[in-house]
């Protein structure tokens, strides 16, 4: 007969059909925990599809909101993306030398340079954004229509 437990901390019982199965109650009720988890499945997907594009999930990440948003300044993608100026750098350099952006000055703040895709970044941005949502789909296909809409805006919650 099995063992009923009576709290998360009392540990589980080691049963025949399952001895290397772990007790993973504490972990599983904690977000940070379960949000990892997830990125963890979405992130390998990612990678392996992406690779193609040569595009980790940064770049995707820069090349999208310069898609949508033309003309966008170092600053504004490091405050959306919330990463460092030294690292934007860098990633900024490599995708001009691919020619997937260029450089212009900036139509209100002649300090400011604004970041535009070339045609071949517009293209790859298309195609990229196309193989990325299939892939959140395919990777959070056990999720109805509604439950993705759902997660999604409670994540959001958590960051925004």
């Amino acid at each position: 007969m099995p063992t009923t437990r009576t709290s998360p901390s009392e540990p589980a019982p080691a049963t025949a059909a399952r001895p290397d199965r772990l007790d993973t109650r504490v972990l599983e009720s904690l977000v940070g925990y379960n949000t990892r988890r997830a990125w963890s499945v979405i992130s390998s997907v990612f990678a392996e599809r992406m690779a193609v594009y040569g595009l980790k999930q940064v770049d995707f990440s820069v090349l999208s909101l310069l898609a949508h948003n033309p003309g966008a300044t170092s600053r504004q993608l490091c405050a959306t993306l919330d990463i460092l100026p030294p690292n934007l750098v860098s990633l900024v350099a490599a995708m001009d030398s691919r020619g997937l952006i260029e450089r212009r000055p900036h139509p209100t703040d002649g300090r400011a340079v604004g970041l535009h895709l070339t045609a071949p970044g517009r293209k790859l941005v298309r195609e990229a954004e196309q193989t990325v949502t299939q892939l959140e789909l395919d990777a959070s296909a056990k999720l109805t229509a509604r439950e993705r809409e759902t997660l999604i805006k409670l994540l959001q919650k958590v960051y925004l």
